[in-house]
């Protein structure tokens, strides 16, 4: 390795340090240093089989469908209930094995008329009218077995109400679209009695997610509301074998397959850390809800989210969740993506797993990343990680206290910011967005730009919808002229790389095909803001002659693709800037369209 490394720094091989290789090694977000290679010194020592404690390759099984887990498919139900009902019924029959589902209490028995409650599991998502909506739910349990309802096994009647008083205090401010943890106490009290297999809390790790949160963070904040809710049961009376069983959890999955896969992996080897030393191991296998990350979809040429969330549920599923959940791909703009039906959203976001388990066949091995060295290196290093952030929150007195002093926003806000550094001078990529844009596609209209909703690419997309606006208003995009110095061949590499930059702001690079500076009067048209393109070498003889012919031809600013090294020291005439790799992108392209007079 170190004379590949030599070679691709142009040194002799007796220069290199002896740990030269660790050039090669990348560090992610919380922390976690990955290795180029793996080898079977890294290897762990053999991880216990799925359904026995720590839980690492998988918790108990009872209630999976025998290819794998839940395709778990997102209900609002509004409207004339027999037809929500109709259109569930029909989800049920084309794949989906389980619902989450947003219903009136007085909607619940017609919404779930027929639905065979012991082979789809139903999560709830009521907020602030979960005590209404579980009587109405329980009182349907109760009447169909009044009715002989034919189930002769109630615990394979799964059901989560969906509380979550302490998450959703972060995700809204301290609003009150949860109900509060005693009113939660009190209804998981009752719903233990219950044959039914009923959980009543969700430690919801998405919605840290959705604010910037890193993977450690999200399993850190997610674990430590888990083992709050736990604390609340156990102070109430219930045993905690009970309390334990109460928990499940929800976690995002991204388009990074090897940290989703990790992130559940880690999450279970968390959650059976806290039930033993709460003196329950073996109640430590909470289920868990994948659903692929909101942070992670564009608004701009949205059909790449297909490939995101089938990368993001392909972790999920591999990493062992229980259900998983796609969101459509254009879920990420508002009222969906224009000329296109949500029924034909919603389909391929169901179809993404229905490929996954039936055509490729991912869940008939339970586990398949496990004994990996990469994969399982990356689960310990990532719980240890969570792990030590839960461990901080904990010294602040737990999860809510640690919300209500702000500590927790402050270190998502920590994470989100160098992760947006890091889109912004694109070593963190963000496809469609600021690489390889389409600039071509149509504009987005007023309703569907802006936001207060973080997503990765958000920056890029302002520009964007800067661009739109002026599109709107003036007929055209905001235009520069690409100037170039040389021959195509020697060209093109940089022309591509400025028009790709360009692009990126939602800025048109108008090519004439320019190769030498006289041609410059000639070409320009009515641009005001030019880009130079050439080798460095060609730079060094007439770059400066070249700045001064776009300057005579009405050029009022002048741009240099290539870093300023690359043009003669000694010159007069100089560009006014320099777009190369590794600048900030967003400031640029920001300074460009001030410049173009773009509002």
């Amino acid at each position: 390795m170190g004379a590949v490394l030599a070679k691709a720094a142009r040194k002799d091989p007796s220069e290199m340090p002896e740990d030269a290789w660790r050039a090669l090694v990348a560090t992610t977000r919380d922390g976690i240093e990955v290795n180029p290679l793996y080898t079977r010194a890294d290897e762990t020592s053999e991880r216990s089989a799925p359904g026995s404690f720590p839980f690492v390759r998988g918790g108990d099984r009872s209630g999976l469908p025998d290819n794998g887990w839940h395709v778990c498919v997102r209900v609002d139900a509004h409207g004339d209930p027999s037809d929500v009902n109709t259109a569930v019924l029909d989800l049920l029959g084309q794949g989906a094995s389980a619902l989450w589902l947003r219903v009136p209490a007085s909607q619940v028995g017609a919404v779930l008329k027929d639905v065979y409650l012991d082979l789809a599991p139903v999560t709830f998502d009521a907020g602030a009218d979960l005590v209404e909506v579980t009587d109405a739910f329980l009182g349907l349990l109760d009447q169909r077995r009044t009715q002989g309802d034919g189930v002769t096994d109630r615990s394979a009647i799964i059901a989560d109400l969906g509380a979550d008083p302490v998450t959703a205090a972060y995700a809204d401010g301290g609003s009150s679209r949860s109900i509060d943890l005693g009113a939660a106490v009190s209804l998981a009290t009752r719903v233990t009695e219950r044959e039914e297999t009923v959980r009543t809390f969700v430690a919801d790790g998405t919605v840290f997610h959705a604010d910037g949160a890193g993977d450690a963070q999200e399993l850190a904040y997610a674990t430590a509301a888990g083992l709050e809710y736990v604390r609340a049961l156990v102070s109430s009376g219930l045993d905690v074998d009970l309390a334990l069983r109460q928990i499940s959890f929800r976690l995002a999955a991204t388009d990074d397959q090897f940290a989703s896969i990790a992130k559940f992996r880690a999450g279970r080897l968390m959650w059976a850390r806290v039930a033993e030393l709460l003196g329950a191991p073996e109640a430590g296998d909470a289920p868990q809800h994948a659903v692929t990350s909101a942070a992670m979809m564009s608004r701009r040429d949205p059909w790449v989210n297909m490939l995101r969330t089938t990368l993001a549920s392909f972790g999920a599923g591999v990493g062992g969740a229980t259900s998983v959940t796609v969101l459509p791909f254009d879920a990420s703009l508002p009222g969906g993506l224009e000329g296109t039906s949500p029924a034909f959203a919603e389909r391929i976001a169901r179809n993404t797993q229905l490929l996954l388990l039936e055509e490729s066949h991912l869940g008939h091995v339970v586990d398949p990343a496990g004994g990996s060295w990469y994969v399982e290196s990356l689960t310990d290093s990532l719980a240890e990680a969570a792990w030590s952030a839960f461990q901080t929150v904990e010294s602040e007195g737990g999860l809510t206290a640690a919300i209500t002093s702000g500590s927790v926003a402050d270190a998502i806000a920590r994470v989100r910011q160098a992760r947006d550094a890091d889109i912004a001078h694109r070593t963190a990529p963000v496809t469609g967005v600021s690489e390889f844009p389409n600039l071509a596609e149509p504009p987005l209209d007023a309703t569907r730009r802006g936001g207060e909703d973080y997503r990765y690419g958000r920056d890029f997309e302002a520009l964007r919808d800067r661009s739109d606006a002026h599109l709107e208003s003036t007929g055209a995009r905001p235009t520069v002229l690409l100037a170039g110095l040389g021959p195509m061949a020697e060209t093109t590499g940089r022309v591509t790389f400025v028009a790709n930059l360009l692009a990126a702001g939602g800025i048109d690079a108008r090519n004439p095909l320019a190769t030498a500076a006289d041609q410059y009067a000639g070409v320009r048209e009515t641009e005001d803001i030019a880009v130079l393109c050439g080798a460095d070498k060609r730079y060094a003889t007439e770059g400066p002659d070249a700045v001064r012919a776009l300057r005579e031809a009405g050029v009022g600013t002048v741009y240099l693709a290539g870093a300023e090294k690359g043009f003669p020291a000694e010159a007069t005439d100089r560009p006014d800037g320099y777009l190369a790799t590794g600048i900030d992108a967003v400031a640029a392209l920001t300074t460009l369209l001030d410049q173009l007079g773009v509002k």
